[in-house]
């Protein structure tokens, strides 16, 4: 319980936040975040999965399972997968297609690219 109260102390002190802010941004009560930060009571988990949710790091990372504020399986890609793609002489040849000047996938993917970026951005 040392490793979630150290965890999540640091949290919140990182964006600045007193108790009773963080309180008033989660719905959990000031008494209660102290006690999570100093080890007094253990997290529940509805107020874990606020904590996950407000500072966009994984349950894993606020237990203590892990060092990776992402989580271990963030961007997570199963070995079947990867071996497929690697040995895959298709999906070689469609990624040297796109990367190759003046190829027409190319092409399309550098508008496609630009299409996106263009949503992305208020005018």
């Amino acid at each position: 319980m040392e490793k979630i109260a150290e965890r999540l102390l640091d949290l919140r002190q990182n964006m600045k936040l007193t108790q009773q802010k963080l309180s008033k941004l989660l719905g959990i009560s000031q008494t209660a975040i102290n006690r999570y930060e100093h080890g007094e009571t253990a997290i529940n988990a509805n107020a874990l999965l606020k904590y996950a949710d407000f500072f966009d790091v994984s349950a894993d990372y606020i237990l203590g399972r892990c060092d990776d504020p992402q989580g271990k399986k963030y961007g997570y890609q199963p070995e079947f997968l990867k071996d497929k793609l690697a040995n895959s002489d298709e999906w070689k040849e469609f990624v040297e297609m796109c990367f190759s000047p003046g190829s027409p996938i190319n092409n399309k993917l550098k508008e496609m690219l630009v299409q996106m970026a263009g949503n992305g951005i208020e005018k």
